[in-house]
């Protein structure tokens, strides 16, 4: 392993980053080895186990960025190794920093570096933060989730036991994003479909479309300052802002007619996307019930994907994102489904057993879920595969009630601690309270590291405590 020598990097000619696997000791001396000392911190620091319990080059060859062909690669190198790359997206979603803060930290942490395989010129650090985004586009359109999550289980299995039994329960991860009233909505797509509009007739050479923007521009603008707003001044406001939208789309697919080109694809698609809300908008302002269910009810521009997930919670009683069924075992949790649309997790009850004997080859005897899942189909389900569960009894009383009983209480009540703590844990402390992404592959891909950075620091810290208690018991013995 190369020493870490200031001098050494002075040479404006050498790369800004080099490849820790690549670089060749140079100094005999141990002494002067610094690097040396970094890497063995970098062993014993909590940093450290978690890379130690990560199968980076396995998911390098899932995520398909190892190449095993002979031929000569063409293009620059790239800074990061596979398996750096991957090892880059948890340090991100277990620092929970933004592109710019991480690199930031990259330059100046040597452990960061060491955690993803790379070493950093001091006197020219990476000042690009895209690089970050980069990475991160490139793994979202490789994710494969389930096949991603086998080879996590089968590094993991190990350090695991009470592999047969089950929790499982689902929640919903939102999407960054402002609560979507109709009329924020609304203005929102006469904003961006009047500069389209604009920019199109400039494009073909035509006189700008003459309509009444900016008076409904000043009138929404003292609707929004209002502290209420009364239904008779939304219903005004509303009306005047669908009016104006619908001059404004039939100028430009007039001039889309004349001219093709005068719009960018990026404008079209924006404004396939603007008319569909306009046209869910205006329907639903001419219905007499106000309450009514949109199908594919789009409530964001500029993520047209994300749907309203009615949850009926007493403090939100709708979210915005993507909804998620996981399943949990000894505390490690798994994705079943994750969709942007709504669904109901009771009926996926028989995929959870068969993911988890999928994951893990063993059978399951235990399951823990709330009363979504306690449906006859499932109860069952679970008689016929001899299957505790967690479920009210339904029915008289029969042998061993009391036992039973028991059983239920408990498997309910760890559920409730573990399953929903867990929960609490991914959005408080790995960046999944309000998942940042621009792109509903990005999205994804944030859910599922930030869910499997929580497993791994789960993971990591049984393993010190483990072998600090060995290390205790170790020295008793001695004693």
């Amino acid at each position: 392993m190369q020493a870490y020598i200031p001098g050494k990097y002075q040479n404006s000619i050498m790369t800004k980053v080099q490849n820790i696997l690549e670089l060749q000791p140079e100094l005999p001396l141990s002494e002067y080895n610094f690097y040396s000392f970094y890497q063995e911190s970098f062993k014993t620091s909590l940093l450290g186990k978690i890379h130690s319990t990560l199968p980076l080059h396995q998911m390098a060859i899932d995520f398909g960025l190892v190449d095993e062909s002979t031929r000569t690669k063409r293009g620059r190198k790239s800074y990061f190794t596979p398996e750096g790359k991957i090892a880059l997206m948890f340090l991100r979603m277990y620092t929970e920093l933004s592109a710019p803060k991480l690199l930031e930290q990259l330059n100046s942490n040597i452990h960061y570096q060491i955690f993803c395989g790379i070493i950093i010129d001091p006197l020219h650090p990476l000042t690009n933060y895209k690089i970050i985004d980069d990475i991160s586009l490139e793994l979202a359109v490789r994710l494969k989730i389930q096949t991603l999550q086998k080879t996590l289980a089968d590094f993991w299995k190990p350090y695991m036991k009470n592999l047969d039994t089950l929790y499982t329960d689902a929640t919903c991860y939102e999407s960054q994003m402002r609560f979507p009233t109709d009329a924020k909505l609304i203005w929102e797509c006469v904003e961006k479909s009047h500069a389209i509009m604009c920019a199109a007739c400039h494009r073909a050479g035509e006189n700008k479309y003459r309509t009444k923007y900016d008076d409904v521009a000043k009138a929404r603008l003292v609707y929004a300052k209002k502290r209420r707003h009364s239904a008779k001044s939304t219903h005004h406001i509303i009306l005047r802002m669908l009016k104006l939208l619908k001059k404004i789309l039939v100028k430009i697919r007039s001039l889309l007619r004349n001219d093709d080109k005068c719009l960018k694809d990026k404008e079209k698609r924006l404004i396939t996307i603007i008319t569909q809300v306009s046209r869910q908008q205006k329907n639903h302002f001419e219905s007499s019930n106000h309450k009514e269910s949109i199908k594919n009810r789009i409530v964001s521009v500029s993520k047209p994907y994300v749907r309203p997930i009615v949850r009926g919670k007493e403090i939100k009683k709708v979210e915005f994102g993507a909804k998620c069924n996981n399943i949990q075992i000894d505390g490690i949790s798994f994705i079943e489904k994750l969709s942007f649309n709504a669904f109901s997790e009771g009926p996926r009850l028989a995929h959870c057993i068969y993911l988890s004997k999928k994951l893990f080859g063993v059978k399951v005897k235990k399951i823990a879920g709330d009363q979504g899942y306690a449906s006859n189909a499932n109860r069952k389900l679970c008689k016929e595969k001899n299957i505790e569960t967690s479920f009210s009894r339904k029915g008289p009383a029969g042998k061993d009630e009391d036992e039973k009983k028991e059983t239920r209480q408990e498997l309910a009540r760890v559920r409730a601690t573990s399953m929903e703590g867990s929960f609490g844990t991914q959005k408080n402390h790995y960046n999944l309270n309000r998942v940042i992404g621009r792109l509903k592959v990005t999205e994804i891909l944030m859910i599922f590291f930030g869910i499997h950075t929580s497993n791994v620091v789960l993971l990591a810290e049984r393993r010190m405590a483990a072998e600090a208690e060995a290390k205790k018991k170790k020295v008793e013995i001695a004693a």
